[in-house]
């Protein structure tokens, strides 16, 4: 592990304030501790570089969200409202603020990207954020932090085919909205399937729509799918990326299908993250020149959160030697 390259990790003290409302809400603060005690007691630790984050520009955020939504979301946290919409969507009077600093966590890292700082650069940020739609919040998400990395990448240094891949436990719903009818964009997700699974979207008859026909791949799974299943999908993430070639990619990194995680019914392994990593970091060698970063997404086992992301950064840095 001595000669590893580095890992750049963007993350932000403040993301601790997000307050959840305690009791049985899983969307804690001590998930990024949880990520950041593994990361300082592994081998990595010596590889880690880490970049403070900074706040999302108001035109960033509207790349994907409407002025609408951020008028709401910034009212009701300054109005002492503790959810929006559901009670899945704790708030507190920080949340507002908070979120666009998690927003611009991704570009950040897209930043550190293009200056070839490191060879894995991971965003560990919270709250999450591929349910967000454009005018609302879901699944413990308010702003799409990945839509809004990938119209950074193409905005901001010409990136115009920018693929996201998410292996989240559930589909990124607002990612696919974001990106269905788009044909520059893709969408891969890897995910339990609909029929059993929040947010009930995701279903692999869809492919994208009008112009943005052929530009999202959902791959689901039933319930209890572990590493044999999932390697097995892999081939047809191959031939999906042959075909859009993309010219980066944007990595929803979710790690709550571990087996133990009980936010759903699959079976991943800690070293399944690994190869998932190792993968990742093939597809981004063959396709974008390298150019792949990671956003934390879910992943509610504070036991395993932290080994799972350790095994997925080994996997993709065991690709760069």
């Amino acid at each position: 592990m001595d000669h590893l390259p580095a890992i750049t990790l963007i993350t932000d003290p403040a993301f601790s304030r997000h307050d959840t409302g305690g009791g049985e809400h899983p969307e804690v603060a001590e998930r990024v501790q949880v990520i950041t005690d593994r990361l300082d007691q592994s081998p990595l630790a010596g590889t880690l570089n880490r970049l403070p984050s900074r706040a999302a520009l108001r035109s960033q955020l509207l790349s994907f969200h409407t002025e609408a939504w951020l008028f709401r979301f910034e009212e009701a946290v300054l109005s002492g409202r503790t959810y929006i919409d559901h009670p899945d969507n704790q708030v507190c009077y920080d949340s507002y603020e908070i979120a666009t600093l998690a927003a611009g966590a991704g570009l950040v890292g897209i930043d550190a990207v293009e200056q070839r700082s490191s060879n894995a650069v991971f965003s560990l940020t919270r709250p999450p954020g591929h349910h967000a739609e454009p005018n609302m919040p879901f699944g413990f998400c308010f702003f799409n932090n990945c839509v809004i990395a990938a119209r950074y990448w193409q905005r901001q240094y010409g990136r115009q085919r920018v693929c996201v891949f998410d292996f989240d436990a559930h589909h990124g719903n607002g990612i696919q909205t974001a990106f269905e009818e788009d044909p520059s964009t893709a969408y891969i997700s890897i995910h339990e399937h609909p029929s059993f699974s929040y947010p009930g979207t995701g279903w692999a008859e869809e492919h994208g729509i009008g112009a943005g026909k052929g530009t999202i791949l959902n791959l689901p799974l039933p319930p209890g799918a572990g590493e044999r299943e999932v390697l097995r999908l892999l081939p047809k993430i191959r031939i999906f990326l042959e075909k859009f070639q993309p010219d980066a990619l944007v990595i929803a990194a979710g790690f709550d299908a571990h087996r133990e995680d009980d936010m759903s019914g699959l079976a991943f392994s800690v070293d399944l993250y690994r190869k998932l990593g190792t993968f990742i970091m093939d597809l981004a060698r063959n396709h974008t020149q390298g150019r792949v970063m990671s956003i934390l997404e879910g992943g509610y086992h504070l036991d395993k959160l932290g080994l799972c992301v350790e095994a997925y950064l080994i996997g993709i840095l065991e690709n760069t030697k």
